[in-house]
């Protein structure tokens, strides 16, 4: 069992987000406190800190397979048909994506997808799939 990662994300507003992470994301709320509020992130920790003044910062791409693939963001690798199900769900929603689902290397044993999308307080998320689990780190 992999040891779960730790990420904390400044938002302006911690109602505004609770939706994105609970309803779109399925993520179970943990701890709220006036100034955050913690969620099960696929079994990672993710705390959302609240800061009004908090402005994002002007958003960096690199070039990557074509796509101008935004930084920083964070994400999870999921299982092929959770990854599927999630873009249905997420496409059902309506959700702008900052770099729409696609797959590459399709037919190689390195065949994967990804998309890229935003919560509601434009930090970036990225959602991947490989066909061969044991492609993720080749």
């Amino acid at each position: 069992m992999i040891q779960p990662f730790h990420i904390a994300i400044p938002v302006k507003s911690i109602e505004n987000s609770i939706p994105f992470y609970k309803n779109v994301l399925n993520c179970k709320q943990g701890k709220r406190l006036d100034n955050l509020v913690v969620f099960n992130f696929f079994g990672h920790l993710l705390v959302l800190h609240e800061k009004k003044e908090y402005q994002q910062p002007k958003q960096l791409t690199n070039l990557v397979n074509g796509n101008h693939v935004p930084i920083p963001h964070f994400g999870m690798v999921l299982a092929w048909d959770d990854w599927h199900n999630l873009i249905d769900k997420l496409k059902a929603l309506n959700t702008t994506f900052a770099i729409a689902p696609h797959t590459i290397h399709k037919g190689k044993i390195n065949e994967q997808a990804t998309v890229f999308f935003n919560d509601f307080e434009g930090n970036t998320l990225e959602f991947k799939t490989f066909k061969n689990s044991n492609q993720l780190f080749l």
